[in-house]
């Protein structure tokens, strides 16, 4: 993968042959750890270890600091619960990922061109951001039950919340397996599956990933 490095990257950065790439490269259905490849060749070693790195030391304890500061809401309320929880919270997503979707709380969709105000879609964006797919339904229905073209999300397998197995990265009705388990480790990895494959952000979530990008990466918009 490689030497083919350079030609996979004029397929995805082509509009009219980006689609194709799983189909040229199909090793990334089936292969993890590829899209953490790509992206250490797109960046460099430092780039590729930032949110990694940053993200428990440095930016984890102040998102859940700030997200007093907010509203509460019984959706907020539960998330800042699970954050703050040493163990596992019933029904609840562990406390990593509750504190990223903290975050997409302090970084809402933008208002524009709505009539109710950008936080009043936090939780549709949530959902944008990952999904729980329920242990005993295959990957694949999920996968053909898509009914629209959406940008990329985390698919989470599991019981619950705060007991999943698998996490796959979903794109274009394809679903790339996760080689990390965690979930620093995974959202790491949809991160990076933005710039592997040329795609940009969903744009309910662009705020919430620029921030990603530019204070927690240091990627600067320019490059991008």
């Amino acid at each position: 993968m490689k030497p083919t490095f350079t030609y996979r990257q004029a397929i995805v950065n082509d509009e009219s042959k980006s689609a194709d790439v799983f189909l040229v490269f199909p090793c990334f259905l089936d292969t993890p750890g590829l899209i953490e490849q790509d992206f250490r060749l797109l960046f460099g070693e430092t780039t590729a270890n930032k949110f990694l790195e940053k993200w428990p030391t440095s930016f984890k304890a102040k998102v859940i600091m700030e997200s007093h500061r907010l509203v509460p809401t019984t959706e907020l309320l539960d998330l800042m619960r699970s954050a703050e929880s040493a163990a596992e919270v019933e029904n609840g997503w562990d406390s990593d990922m509750s504190t990223i979707l903290l975050l997409l709380h302090l970084l809402p969709p933008s208002a524009q061109g709505r009539k109710r105000p950008g936080k009043m879609f936090t939780s549709q964006a949530v959902h944008q951001l990952i999904k729980l797919k329920k242990t005993g339904i295959s990957v694949q229905q999920h996968l053909d039950n898509i009914t629209l073209s959406s940008q990329s999300y985390l698919l989470a397998v599991g019981t619950t919340p705060s007991s999943i197995h698998h996490y796959f990265i979903v794109i274009d009705k394809h679903a790339l397996p996760c080689k990390a388990t965690g979930s620093v480790g995974v959202f790491d990895k949809l991160f990076k599956a933005h710039y592997v494959f040329g795609m940009s952000y969903s744009s309910s979530l662009t705020n919430f990933f620029t921030f990603v990008q530019t204070t927690i990466c240091n990627i600067d918009m320019g490059e991008t």
